[in-house]
């Protein structure tokens, strides 16, 4: 059975939900929530550790915790956004030690509509792609101009997702909402990349026949 070289661990791969054999790792979760009051930002850099805030550069305190590992922006109006965590569930833990450092310091924060508003992921395919032939092949969804960035934009249809595509085989997996949406993604890229005409270090795109 295959391996799964993601933030899990080595656990055996659910080779039904992900028959390439590659599960995704999620690299970045942000995630929003409303601490439904408004909120003295200069107060709250002065009092809590690890909080900067420079109005002229950024509209928000930006905020750090360790555990989960995380950075949160939160602005006047009581909404907070957080990044950084590597799953859904150490961004809502995140989400929630920010508000009750915002509780402490003296504000009424609750913890309102917690969303999930982006999830990235990478893997390595472990074989070179042909992005010239994968730009040709898929025009209608592809983006590729390697002299201003070396990888090939590719926005799926469904799921609605954006997929960064590097020659090297490193893809990045940016857009889902839910973990379940990059996993799809990845094996419906899989699928065309592992096509014969896609695979290789080739310079120009083979003709359609």
């Amino acid at each position: 059975m295959a391996e799964q070289g993601g933030l899990e661990g080595s656990q055996p791969v659910d080779l039904s939900k992900h028959p390439s054999g590659i599960v995704p790792t999620l690299q970045n979760i942000v995630s929003t929530v409303n601490l439904d009051c408004k909120l003295d930002l200069k107060q709250i850099a002065l009092q809590a550790r690890n909080a900067e805030y420079n109005p002229k550069r950024f509209a928000a305190v930006i905020m750090r915790i360790r555990e989960p590992k995380t950075t949160a922006l939160i602005f006047a109006s009581g909404k907070m956004v957080c990044t950084g965590a590597k799953s859904e569930q150490q961004s809502k833990l995140a989400a929630r030690k920010y508000a009750r450092i915002i509780q402490k310091l003296g504000f009424p924060a609750k913890f309102k509509d917690f969303k999930i508003q982006n999830i990235v992921g990478s893997c390595d395919v472990k074989f070179p792609i042909r992005l010239e032939g994968l730009a040709y092949s898929h025009g209608a969804f592809s983006s590729y101009e390697p002299e201003l960035f070396p990888g090939l934009i590719y926005r799926m249809k469904q799921p609605k997702i954006v997929l960064l595509i590097f020659v090297s085989g490193k893809i990045v997996i940016t857009g889902a909402k839910v973990r379940d949406e990059t996993y799809t993604a990845f094996e419906n890229i899989y699928s065309i990349l592992t096509e014969p005409t896609m695979v290789g270090s080739y310079t120009c795109p083979l003709p359609l026949k």
